[in-house]
């Protein structure tokens, strides 16, 4: 079917286009029905391989926590084997900032900086348990509460590995 919007020589020219045009609409309405008849799973325990393990993905590879909550080695990488224990902030601000923080807080391992509740607060609110809205370079995350509840899972547990 797709061969007939490629110009040849023996199909007239004025029709190639409206081919073309009629073949591509009709592709892309088929994929938008298709696309939209799928829904999604939801992350839960059965179908993300439990919540530490979501929790992990999400701290390493999606929010990458450890660059800034993680002492860094001598070759400047961040030390596994302090894995997120704390560390000093590894930037300053373009403009001189008095409210920039120092020092980034241990995350990992119990217990944690909060209650369950205002870490899963934290990180579907962007608010901290005084009211405030995190500091600067700290992202203002808004997961929403299965994944924060994942990550939790994932900081307790490190407790047990370190």
């Amino acid at each position: 079917m797709l061969s007939k919007c490629l110009p040849r020589k023996s199909s007239p020219r004025r029709t190639t286009f409206a081919r073309c045009y009629l073949i591509a609409l009709a592709l892309l309405s088929g994929t938008l029905t298709f696309a939209q008849s799928q829904k999604p799973e939801p992350h839960s325990k059965a179908t993300s391989g439990g919540a530490v393990a979501r929790g992990k993905y999400i701290v390493e590879s999606v929010a990458i926590c450890g660059q800034c909550h993680t002492p860094r080695d001598s070759e400047g990488y961040p030390d596994r084997g302090q894995w997120l224990r704390g560390a000093p902030v590894p930037w300053t601000p373009a403009k001189p900032d008095p409210n920039w923080p120092i020092s980034a807080p241990r995350i990992g391992g119990t217990p944690l900086p909060a209650s369950d509740a205002d870490m899963v607060k934290l990180l579907t609110t962007g608010i901290w348990t005084t009211g405030d809205h995190l500091r600067p370079p700290m992202p203002q995350f808004r997961l929403d509460h299965s994944d924060a509840e994942a990550v939790v899972a994932y900081l307790k547990s490190l407790n047990a590995q370190q």
